[in-house]
């Protein structure tokens, strides 16, 4: 009886041993190709919407989200989904590494609808994106003054309507600017300077002359801005932090804060093994080596640089914190973080480069009179879903 136990104890070690040993080697990418087990990598693909054609080299192979074996090299990847524009990125599959690709898809023909009806001017965005100020000039006292709209949803996908915050008469020369964390906004006017909130509406015939103050307003928002960046950047080496503090500007962390998009305003290289590298990592070209008068994004977890335009370009996250809005003349491009997949997804009449990420996934606000002379600019909300 001793004998039949141990028995049927090594049989089992070898069923487990062996079952074990064909999970890890599956699991790593091996694959019995003509007769031969054989290392390959890992292929995985989701899309947003998901249920898309993937074609690698041309040859149709499954639907988004899927997972693919396939052997070691350079592939050319397609998605292609009716009613998107299809998208694509040349890719290096490496042996016994799991790749992982997350493609947004935004539609081929993206509804357009009118936000403001009254002619606006000047909007300008906050730093994060939830709030966007303009101004009216009308003759109905119900309807002039300084505006917020809030890109923000509410429950169940609801739009937030515009609002005004103050009835202020605002000229042409006027101008003004969010607070760091935009609760407030700073306006300057003929009239003079105001400090106002962003959650309550406030009477001209109340406001407070905040000239005086300028400064120590200015201070203190900086001083809020600089402790805000300082504590983003803890998260990265001393050496990358010194970097980003002294050799760049206008710095700003994708919302996720695993990705920062920036200006360097000099010179640098951006040396290698300061973060632990990643397995499955972006094979796509990067830049280590950053010169001023050029904008880069660098991806955190991975330890990667990429170049994505000039100083000059108007750059801005979308909030999935893998595509970079950018605002040309007469289009509006969207592109994937590291360069690739540059696509537009507006093209036509507007007051470039006033186009706005909204903090919701699902659209753009730009300024537009859809080329007619005879009508006031608006915002309207560009439909990406």
């Amino acid at each position: 009886m001793t004998k039949i136990r141990v028995l049927f104890f090594l049989m089992s070690l070898f069923i487990v041993l062996t079952v074990g040993t064909i999970a890890f080697f599956y699991a790593t990418g091996y694959r019995i190709n003509k007769g031969n087990l054989s290392p390959q990598g890992i292929l995985v693909i989701n899309s947003d919407p998901n249920g898309a054609q993937i074609l690698i080299n041309g040859e149709l192979k499954e639907v988004s989200n899927a997972n693919l074996t396939l052997p070691e090299g350079d592939y050319d990847i397609i998605l292609k989904k009716d009613g998107f524009i299809s998208w694509q990125k040349r890719i290096k599959i490496q042996k016994e590494v799991v790749t992982e690709l997350d493609a947004d898809l935004f539609p081929s023909a993206p509804s357009l609808s009118a936000i403001t009806f009254d002619g606006i001017s000047n909007p300008i965005i906050s730093d994060d994106g939830t709030k966007i100020a303009y101004n009216i000039t009308s003759s109905d006292a119900d309807k002039n003054g300084l505006w917020l709209l809030e890109t923000v949803n509410l429950p169940l996908g609801f739009n937030r309507e515009p609002r005004r915050i103050t009835d202020l008469n605002l000229d042409p020369t006027s101008t003004w600017k969010f607070s760091p964390d935009s609760r407030e906004i700073l306006v300057t006017s003929k009239n003079g300077l105001f400090l106002l909130s962003t959650s309550e509406f406030k009477s001209q015939s109340s406001l407070v002359n905040v000239a005086a103050q300028k400064e120590k307003i200015l201070t203190a928002w900086k001083q809020k801005a600089d402790e805000l960046l300082n504590s983003q950047l803890q998260k990265l080496p001393q050496e990358l932090s010194n970097i980003f503090l002294n050799k760049t500007s206008n710095i700003s962390f994708s919302p996720d804060e695993n990705k920062i998009l920036y200006e360097a305003s000099a010179s640098a290289t951006i040396a290698k093994g300061l973060i632990k590298p990643l397995p499955g990592s972006s094979t796509q070209k990067e830049e280590r080596n950053i010169e001023k008068g050029k904008k880069y994004v660098f991806d955190i977890k991975e330890d990667k640089n990429f170049e994505v335009g000039a100083s000059s370009d108007t750059i801005y996250w979308l909030p999935n914190s893998r595509n970079l809005l950018i605002p040309q003349k007469d289009k509006i491009v969207v592109s994937d973080y590291d360069s690739t997949n540059k696509i537009t997804v507006y093209s036509g009449s507007y007051i470039s480069p006033n186009a706005f990420p909204s903090a919701a996934q699902s659209r753009v606000y730009l300024l537009t009179n859809l080329g007619s002379q005879n009508s006031p600019l608006n915002l309207y909300s560009l439909s990406l879903k």
